[in-house]
């Protein structure tokens, strides 16, 4: 380090603390004035406690405050972050990456072209940090933030704990604890490991971010197809309906003529049972009314009677307004894959009498969907999700994709041959 006063400390203590902790506000959902104020006083007591620590302790300083600074800011940025622990840890790596590019900028810079003036050090941080925080603000922030989902879907503890260490083995060199002191060979050499592991972290990043948009737009392909798939069989069982009619209304002529028969021989007896044949013919061939919404009216009939093609008995109670602020194909991508699996689950159950029990409500701004069906012994819940001896159930997870847009919840059940999910949607009205 270049030393200089305790105030010499506080000020790139402060500019360092401050790096780590905007590059965390700014890649952070958080935005309400408690969250600044936690940040303020956390930034406080930090720079407070580093600057007394060079003032009691230079050597030790120098050698251990860069390596303490991804624990104590690590601490801090899990605890007010909203976002899962493996984001933080990236976001984590990211702060103390960019915090080692500007220490070593600030430091070498001042050494080979201001003979290690201080005040020079100070500066070229000072315009290394604000080039930083202008760049995430305008070009990182937006698509980090628009890509925070995906990377939920994407990453995992392990991935995240393996980017952490690739992108901080090259930040470490820069902090290492020994006696720092200035050749060209290890300022070169620390500058091409930085660099390399910005290109990782860009990269790895970016793999991501088209991983999961990849797995995206897959799965929205595979809701039209599904969505198409629906309409192809609502189309069927209009048409099949017209032609019910149309035979109808042809032997309508035959129809009459037997009921003037009857008449005229006033067989009154035989012409209320035939009249009462004939009303119950016409009434069959109408389309299932399950509830007044067209798109769970549709998805509901196609499904109860492919059902019952398939000897399932089917329940359902559904009580729902004629339009929700849920888009159709995502009432598709639940409730079809709903409806399919619990087909699928009584197929494969073999049991000698299988049933579907389904249940929509509406309670204020929530929809609960509640479906059991029966389901193979085989069947278990593990870790929160079902599974069975092919894996996985269908569509599990289109459901959850859907359910977290609306930041709903899931549950599954499984238990002596009987499966349960429920689903749980938080909705706007639709005035607002």
């Amino acid at each position: 380090m270049l030393g200089g006063s305790f105030w010499i400390a506080f000020v790139r203590n402060g500019m360092g603390a401050g790096l780590i902790m905007a590059v965390f506000f700014l890649m952070d959902h958080s935005r309400l004035r408690k969250v600044l104020l936690f940040y303020f006083i956390f930034w406080v007591l930090a720079v407070v406690f580093y600057s007394f620590w060079y003032l009691y302790d230079i050597e030790s300083f120098i050698r251990f405050a860069g390596v303490l600074t991804v624990p104590v800011f690590g601490i801090f940025g899990l605890i007010i972050s909203r976002d899962p622990i493996y984001v933080s840890l990236y976001k984590l790596a990211l702060g103390f990456y960019l915090l080692s590019v500007t220490v070593f900028l600030g430091i070498d810079i001042s050494r080979i072209w201001f003979d290690g003036n201080m005040w020079a050090d100070i500066v070229v941080r000072l315009i290394v940090i604000f080039i930083i925080l202008l760049i995430l603000y305008k070009k990182v922030r937006k698509k980090f933030l628009a890509g925070i989902d995906i990377l939920q879907d994407e990453m995992d503890l392990l991935s995240a704990i393996n980017v952490l260490l690739s992108i901080m083995v090259a930040a470490l060199m820069a902090f290492w604890p020994d006696s720092h002191e200035f050749s060209l060979y290890r300022a070169t050499r620390i500058a091409v490991l930085l660099f390399m592991a910005g290109i990782i972290q860009y990269m790895v990043f970016h793999l991501y971010l088209h991983r999961g948009r990849e797995h995206r737009y897959q799965a929205e392909k595979e809701l039209l197809e599904m969505n198409e798939k629906l309409l192809r069989c609502q189309l069927e069982m209009v048409k099949k309906s017209e032609k019910e009619m149309a035979r109808v209304r042809h032997d309508i002529r035959h129809h009459c003529l037997l009921m003037e028969e009857y008449v005229r021989n006033s067989e009154m007896d035989m012409l209320l049972s035939y009249v009462r044949q004939y009303r119950e013919e016409i009434e069959s061939q109408k389309i299932e009314q399950i509830c007044g919404n067209k798109a769970i009216n549709g998805i509901l009939s196609v499904y109860a009677r492919r059902a019952r093609e398939n000897n399932i008995q089917v329940t359902m109670h559904v009580r729902i307004a004629e339009e929700i602020a849920v888009r159709d194909i995502d009432l598709v991508a639940i409730l079809a894959n709903i409806f399919e699996n619990a087909i699928h689950g009584c197929v494969q159950s073999s049991a000698p009498e299988q049933k579907i029990t389904l249940s929509i409500v509406r309670k204020g701004k929530k929809v609960v969907m509640q479906c059991s069906n029966t389901c193979a012994l085989e069947v278990k819940i593990r870790n929160g999700l079902p599974k069975s001896v092919s894996g996985r159930g269908l569509g599990i997870s289109s459901i959850m994709k859907v359910v977290s847009h609306y930041n709903g919840e899931t549950d599954f059940f499984a238990e002596k041959g009987r499966f349960m999910i429920r689903v749980l949607l938080n909705i706007p009205s639709i005035e607002s």
